[in-house]
């Protein structure tokens, strides 16, 4: 879906967790460039390609992967892209959730002490093939350290904002030419409307609701949302709300 010119919210369909899900990596680029911001889950690399060329994208123009998080349905399809663009490819990520995307550490949520409610009420089949992919999560080299503040100087500009608490190196993208947030999962879009973060899925829900501050100053026409999709109904108002209630 065109949210803007050079930027577009892809949807994946994914069985995960026990049933389906739909996730929103988002495309964004010019004529030199494309950038992607997250990659689905494992697997997902021929979708995102197929996304792509549909949107009038040659796969040989991504050039970077912004990785909003560590989890691994924001992660899963990164080792296949830096695999199929080898060489070409630079991966950008906050300092904190870099070991987990390295593999150096374990993912904080497929630690056996999370994962074995929710395995426990998963089909026999469907267990075993989370499992399997937990204890092989997927992996790749961080070559860029992103900072709170910093505004990356590609594609118009491109401001990260640290929203730490779902994960503590989660980042929001603030796209400064369009005016477009991409929130990651510091927000969800449901029913109409921009909702917080998910208890369930967020480590530290505190200072997930006190990251959301740190966007109220942001002029914003469009949010994207990776659970939820795009909300552009009054996003700066639902935004304000959301904050303030």
């Amino acid at each position: 879906m065109k949210v803007a010119t050079g930027v577009e919210m892809i949807t994946l369909e994914a069985e995960a967790f026990g049933g389906k899900i739909a996730i929103h990596p988002t495309l964004l680029w010019n004529e030199q460039m494309a950038v992607l911001v997250d990659t689905g889950m494992p697997g997902s690399w021929e979708l995102i390609r197929a996304a792509m060329i549909e949107a009038g994208v040659s796969p040989e123009k991504l050039k970077a992967v912004i990785i909003t998080h560590q989890d691994i349905d924001h992660i899963g399809s990164l080792p296949e892209i830096v695999r199929a663009l080898d060489g070409q490819i630079e991966v950008y990520a906050h300092e904190l959730d870099q070991p987990y995307i390295e593999g150096k550490l374990p993912l904080f949520k497929t630690n056996p002490e999370r994962m074995a409610a929710m395995l426990a009420s998963l089909p026999e089949e469907e267990r075993q093939k989370l499992q399997a992919v937990f204890a092989n999560s997927p992996k790749a080299k961080v070559d860029k350290i992103v900072a709170d503040g910093e505004v990356l100087p590609i594609l118009g500009g491109i401001r990260v904002i640290h929203t730490p608490g779902h994960t503590p190196g989660h980042i929001s993208l603030y796209l400064q030419d369009s005016k477009t947030l991409i929130a990651g999962d510091a927000m969800v879009y449901t029913g109409g409307a921009l909702r917080g973060p998910v208890p369930q899925s967020t480590l530290d829900m505190e200072t997930a609701l006190q990251s959301l501050k740190k966007l109220q100053d942001t002029n914003i026409q469009a949010v994207i949302c990776y659970h939820g999709g795009l909300c552009e109904d009054n996003a700066e108002e639902q935004l304000q709300a959301l904050i303030q209630a």
